[in-house]
């Protein structure tokens, strides 16, 4: 029975529908090298990278899609200029024939057989040519053309730079199907099946990495980021069983693989970030972080809309790397994260001569906190810390806090209860502003009684404020709560300096002081302040916008990218939980008061510093608390942190803050603007409302948002 036209065209369009065929691996090679590119530039080309197009030609890995369409372009386009041997090529490419050059003889004659100098080995695939009928003298030697040995001539290879060591940017996010997705577009092929195969694969081949942010530092250890699918394929469950230790048990399987290859697991085990490396040898680190999407490894608090179920993989790999590019390589939560980045800044140590051997060998990296602990004040520790509990100290700590205050409801006017709006303000990342050009201690802490106060000096002073007198319409500024001192209690420098600046005499009864200092936090700063900045601007949010011009850009700024915002989200993620981290406690039930914890051993642990930027973010909250009431007659409803309430005539900020005749803001009072320090509208809602909260104790700050969520306390933990 014959065959239809119509069986043969869907025999055909089968054929059509599996997609390019590509030539053999060693003929996409051939290919490659007749045309004179390197393999680093077409993985540039075709936006991968060069690791996998050295998979493709050796036939390790192919090409998927839309790269495979691309690929196979090209391959045919070299094809039709350099076909195999023997073969014609086409008439566009044929070379004009050449006249033949008189015939010379060879240059056999003219030097012995044994003679090397300037010698080339014959091409493999060229005959030698023919020898003379007659030998010239020695004298009349000539070197031969290229046309008259007919040999090729040989052309000096073209050196190509290599590579950088993270061309492919600093993380990944790998799906199941071995598609990894990197910064700027690109994807990787990744042939892993295991954890330990994975983790080969990204320090020999990935090209995953970032370059030290400190001359004295070290290399950003490369990242990938586990799809749900991806983690299910290296035999990752679920989700985790232990909610409490957020890690694999010892005898899972891959917890086994990955130990029986001789590669190790931090502290924290296997969890949401886990850390697989090895000892280092010499400056070699051989280290990857693993981040697990399913175990929850982006908080959605840090990190909203960046999960699987609204972003796809090439997407969170582009939340990830302009982090990555402006802050640091996430190691963890954003709060670990910012701790990280204060050593990756100040790095604890630097080379140094050894003046009696003359080698080089590590030394303290003056301006950083060192590579061990320093022990606490007292006063500055936690009750359950190893200083307190074994030296029986009775003699208060310092309580720098973050601002919760509400004003009593007694004291608000009939004028400010009969205005229409309450309008939130809020002071971008406080605590940031706060750390520029902070100067902190960094030594151990020295005793002394009765000293002179000197408000330039960082340290912890007790003192005795009772005495002083303020407006109950603001916030005392020596409390978190706004309660009046009722004796001498332990402060910050700042909040002491402060109510010296106010006019009240102080008089120190003891001090624990450092006589070493740095402003510690600078680098730390500038960096986050350029991220923040940067990518409020790419929201949209720019430095040049009037205040009006702002207000209505920040209206909708989180609807420009969805990406953008999250980024801008991280960011300030890191700035909150960077300062907690350096006052974290002991968790765990098993506990026991006056036992070390992990947070307590780390260098980075100093409570003091954290004190110095909670006390500077609350004084300059209070100042332009002050300089509103002294400029305008008004003031606050209730302060939360970094948010405060104003009764308004309307539901514009414009409507109340200060303005000079020229229209430019005054100084000293809040004023609207994109960068730290500077303030933006957070909520609006009835005065009513606000009222009505007030009468109940809550407070309105906590709530102004009117998104239906309650404001998360903005206290640095």
């Amino acid at each position: 029975m014959g065959t239809s036209e119509e069986e043969l065209f869907a025999s055909v369009d089968a054929l059509l529908d599996e997609g390019p065929q590509l030539p053999l691996p060693a003929e996409r090679a051939r290919l490659r090298e007749a045309a004179g590119i390197t393999q680093a530039r077409l993985a540039a080309a075709l936006k991968t990278s060069t690791q996998s197009v050295k998979n493709w030609e050796n036939g390790r890995s192919e090409p998927k899609e839309p790269r495979l369409s691309a690929y196979q372009r090209l391959l045919n386009g070299w094809a039709a200029k350099h076909p195999t041997h023997g073969t014609p090529p086409t008439p566009a490419t044929t070379a004009p024939p050449q006249p033949e050059a008189p015939h010379r003889p060879t240059a056999a004659a003219a030097h012995p057989p044994h003679t090397t100098e300037n010698a080339h080995p014959e091409p493999d695939n060229e005959q030698p040519a023919p020898e003379p009928a007659s030998t010239p003298s020695h004298s009349s030697g000539v070197r031969p053309t290229a046309a008259a040995s007919r040999r090729p001539a040989h052309k000096p290879a073209i050196p190509h730079p290599a590579p950088p060591p993270y061309q492919h940017g600093p993380l990944a996010v790998l799906d199941a199907d071995g598609t990894a997705y990197g910064v700027n577009g690109i994807a990787l092929d990744c042939p892993a099946t295991t954890i330990v195969e994975l983790v080969e694969w990204t320090l020999k081949e990935s090209g995953l990495g970032a370059p030290k942010l400190h001359r004295y530092g070290k290399d950003s250890d490369p990242l990938i980021v586990l799809t749900a699918a991806a983690a299910a394929k290296f035999g990752l469950p679920e989700r985790l069983e232990d909610r409490r230790g957020l890690r694999l048990a010892e005898d899972h399987p891959v917890v086994k693989q990955v130990l029986k290859a001789k590669w190790e697991l931090t502290q924290r085990g296997f969890g949401p970030w886990a850390r697989i490396y090895r000892k280092t040898q010499g400056r070699d680190r051989q280290c990857v972080q693993l981040a697990i999407l399913p175990w929850d490894a982006l908080d959605s608090r840090s990190w909203p809309g960046v999960s699987e179920a609204e972003m796809k993989p090439a997407d969170i790999a582009r939340v990830l790397g302009i982090y990555a590019q402006r802050v640091i390589t996430p190691r963890g939560s954003t709060a670990v994260s910012g701790l990280e980045l204060m050593t990756a800044l100040r790095p604890p140590t630097r080379p140094v001569r050894d003046e009696e051997t003359g080698n080089w060998v590590s030394g303290h990296n003056a301006g950083s906190l060192g590579t061990e602990p320093v022990a606490p004040a007292p006063p500055e520790a936690r009750p359950e810390h190893p200083v307190v509990v074994s030296s029986g100290w009775e003699g208060g700590f310092v309580n720098e806090e973050a601002y919760q205050w509400v004003r009593d409801v007694d004291l608000l006017t009939g004028q400010e209860a009969a205005l229409p709006f309450a309008v939130g303000l809020d002071l971008n990342t406080a605590f940031l502003a706060a750390a520029a050009r902070l100067m902190v201690g960094l030594s151990e802490p020295e005793h002394f009684v009765r000293p002179k106060f000197y408000p330039k000096v960082p340290g912890s002073w007790l003192v005795d404020l009772s005495h002083i007198e303020l407006d109950p319409r603001l916030p005392s500024p020596f409390t978190p709560d706004s309660t009046r001192p009722a004796g001498p209690a332990w402060y910050q420098t700042h909040t002491v300096a402060y109510a010296q600046e106010l006019g009240y005499n102080v008089e120190i009864l003891e001090a624990y002081l450092r006589r070493e200092t740095g402003a510690y936090l600078d680098p730390w700063h500038d960096r986050l302040k350029t991220a923040y900045v940067e990518t409020l601007a790419d929201l949209g949010v720019t430095k040049d916008l009037s205040d009006a011009e702002f207000l209505a850009a920040m209206e909708v700024h989180k609807q420009v990218d969805q990406a953008m915002a999250a980024v801008l989200a991280a960011i300030k993620g890191t700035v909150k939980g960077g300062i907690g981290k350096l006052f974290e406690g002991p968790q765990g039930k098993g506990y026991r008061d006056g036992e070390e914890w992990p947070a307590m051993k780390r260098s980075t642990w100093a409570p003091w510093i954290r004190n110095a930027v909670i006390s500077k973010a609350r004084v300059n909250m209070h100042r332009k608390l002050l300089n509103m009431a002294k400029m305008t007659g008004m003031f606050p409803l209730a302060v939360l942190s970094d948010c405060v309430v104003y009764p308004s005539p309307s539901q514009s900020p414009l409507d109340f803050l200060p303005y000079a005749e020229s229209g430019k803001p005054i100084p000293g009072a809040f004023r609207l603007g994109p960068t730290p320090g500077l303030a933006k509208l957070e909520g609006v809602q009835d005065m009513a409302w606000a009222v009505d909260l007030m009468e109940q104790g809550y407070n309105p700050a906590r709530h102004i948002k009117g998104d239906g969520h309650d404001a998360v306390l903005d206290d640095g933990e």
